[in-house]
């Protein structure tokens, strides 16, 4: 198998698929433009959709698409088991969220971003039967100190000591839905604050793990797909992440116990979710967010802010561009 970060040769440096990879999500986020704020989730991601597809075929690896995006909403997608890229070079399992927001971008609020995590063919943990995951996000602190088993007001007091920090200055990223009510309480019950997330636990979960954004942890129950490209940032970070799939009824319940997923109040680990460190992450921001800028047009330019993540070296880069709006828009 040809290693996605191994080969660091002048003609194959993997850094170049991570350029390649960031063209795509720079291409999804600016499709989106003219349907932020405009109410049509649907045609925006549909244009997220179609603009990453057209990018990812003209890539360099071998890849099959093991988790999309999309199914939940019967939105547009790149569909689970779809062949992108040239079909030379490194085998890799792709998981994609063209827009991770989707509402967010229809309704202009922050933290929409395009997004795509790569790791190693056979890597990735293929959650596509089960939608949603519930999920403990923190950064290098956490590690080995927070579980998902625990109660939240323990792992709080837990975290709290790890970083040397007054509980009531952490900070727990939730998504707000009613399903975390009892959860939301039981967080500012053990003295912590909650940033309560509309959407984009993909960007909630990421900043949550970096050593310098305002959020400590991020839990509750999100998206599967968007748990599987969290663990595939959260390599690059050094972060701590934990999830249990949650069914949403029992006929899902049986699609994932016959896909051999583990429904059993089984916790899958980081290594679970994404195999061993050979893992590629990006985004691009769509909307303003706390991780990156969102797409800026002014005039004849467009403007994008992106961030590569690479498992392998533990780094993170920040990738700014502008593009000639004629070409784009």
């Amino acid at each position: 198998m040809v290693s996605l970060t191994a080969d660091m040769s002048p003609l194959h440096p993997d850094r170049n698929l991570a350029l390649e990879l960031v063209r795509a999500t720079e291409a999804a986020a600016i499709r989106s433009v003219p349907f932020i704020g405009r109410g049509k989730k649907e045609l925006a991601d549909g244009a997220a959709v179609d603009a990453m597809r057209a990018f990812l075929t003209t890539v360099n690896f071998d890849g099959v698409i093991v988790i999309g995006e999309g199914e939940k909403d019967n939105a547009p997608m790149l569909f689970n088991g779809e062949r992108v890229g040239t079909g030379r070079g490194p085998q890799a399992d792709i998981a994609v969220d063209p827009i991770d927001g989707t509402t967010l971008t229809a309704e202009g609020r922050n933290n929409a971003l395009s997004v795509i995590a790569v790791a190693d063919r056979g890597a990735m943990l293929d959650a596509s039967t089960v939608f949603y995951m519930d999920k403990i996000v923190t950064g290098p602190a956490g590690v080995g100190v927070v579980d998902i088993r625990l109660p939240i007001a323990e792992n709080i007091n837990r975290l709290a000591r790890a970083l040397g920090k007054p509980v009531d200055e952490l900070v727990v990223s939730v998504l707000n839905r009613p399903r975390h009510a009892r959860l939301i309480e039981e967080i500012r019950e053990a003295g912590a604050g909650t940033r309560l997330m509309s959407d984009g636990d993909v960007a909630g979960g990421i900043n949550a793990a970096r050593h310098n954004a305002r959020t400590d942890m991020c839990v509750g129950v999100g998206g599967s797909p968007e748990g599987i490209v969290t663990a595939c940032a959260i390599k690059a970070l050094g972060g701590h992440i934990q999830g249990r799939l949650w069914p949403r009824d029992d006929e899902e319940k049986q699609r994932g116990i016959d896909a051999g997923l583990r429904l059993d109040d089984h916790v899958y680990e980081a290594d679970d979710m994404v195999r061993g460190n050979n893992t590629i992450f990006v985004a691009t921001g769509v909307t303003n967010g706390e991780l990156v800028a969102g797409v800026r047009r002014e005039g004849d330019f467009v403007y994008t802010e992106s961030v590569v993540l690479r498992g392998a070296s533990g780094t993170l880069r920040r990738i700014s561009s502008e593009h000639l709006t004629s070409k784009w828009l």
